[in-house]
């Protein structure tokens, strides 16, 4: 297992929050750490290093996200299915408050490799982090009203995401729906639907692959067949299915994109993000 050369944008990110400054000896660091995170599960965005991309950084509606955590001062922010917490930690390096950002995993041994990866301890990184599965009821319910009042003490949610229920302004969900078929994908939206801040501006945000057409693609890693929206059944997902037709702004594109610098395999990756209006 290899890494791909770092563009400067990320030798620089890198370098100055893990502290290795000489380019061999970070990515000789950054390879052992993805050599134990392969063993905990064989992601394909592990195996081809594709947290170093940072990629919501890269959304279209990053600028919005920093404006609004600007605005916002009690903005909380969750970035779900986080892995090492990449997203997290880059968020807080452009200015979110660290103390407001929620990191959560399925897997928490990413988390605890992503303190190997960048050096840190809890103390160095005070944003929380909520192990969990997303599609258990007592992590994420569908059923009652949003429980959260915006001003949930983050120190004393550990367990579940359930407290904060119409509390989160900011959600992002980054390589995670195309990990699940469509009924999953529609459970998954919905709980992060019901997580979300009623608040107007409050957002979700993310990237997965899509499709032109939307259509089932072969099996995950688990043997389940997924599912690749498109443009257009991923906007009537959220608008009008998730939440109320015309309570929010849904914005996608549909780049094609390389899974690894030459490869010669080209699929559809969707961006996107959904605006409480």
């Amino acid at each position: 297992m290899t890494t791909s050369t770092l563009s400067p944008e990320e030798f620089a990110f890198f370098s100055s929050q893990i502290g290795i400054m000489d380019e061999e000896e970070l990515k000789n660091h950054i390879v052992s750490v993805v050599n134990q995170a392969y063993e905990v599960f064989k992601y394909r965005c592990v195996r081809d290093f594709g947290f170093l991309r940072m990629n919501m950084s890269h959304l279209p509606a990053y600028p919005q996200f920093l404006s609004l955590s600007r605005e916002r001062k009690d903005a909380i922010m969750l970035d779900i299915g986080c892995c090492f917490g990449v997203d997290v930690r880059k968020a807080i390096v452009d200015g979110f408050p660290a103390h407001n950002a929620i990191a959560s995993d399925l897997r928490p041994e990413y988390w605890q490799l992503g303190h190997a990866l960048f050096r840190s301890t809890p103390k160095s990184l005070p944003a929380t982090f909520i192990p969990g599965d997303a599609f258990d009821d007592s992590f994420i319910s569908l059923s009652g009203p949003a429980e959260g009042s915006g001003d949930v003490a983050l120190a004393t949610v550990q367990k579940s995401l359930n407290p904060l229920k119409g509390s989160i302004a900011v959600i992002h969900a980054g390589a995670l729906f195309h990990l699940f078929g469509e009924e999953a994908q529609l459970e998954l939206a919905r709980k992060l639907g019901m997580l979300l801040s009623s608040q107007p501006g409050s957002m979700i945000l993310g990237g997965h692959r899509g499709s032109n057409v939307a259509e089932t693609g072969l099996n995950n890693l688990r043997g389940e067949n997924v599912y690749y929206h498109s443009t257009e059944s991923w906007k009537s997902l959220w608008d009008g299915i998730v939440f109320p037709r015309d309570t929010v702004k849904v914005e996608c594109q549909l780049p094609p994109r390389r899974s690894e610098p030459g490869e010669p395999m080209l699929h559809r990756y969707l961006l996107w993000s959904v605006t409480r209006i």
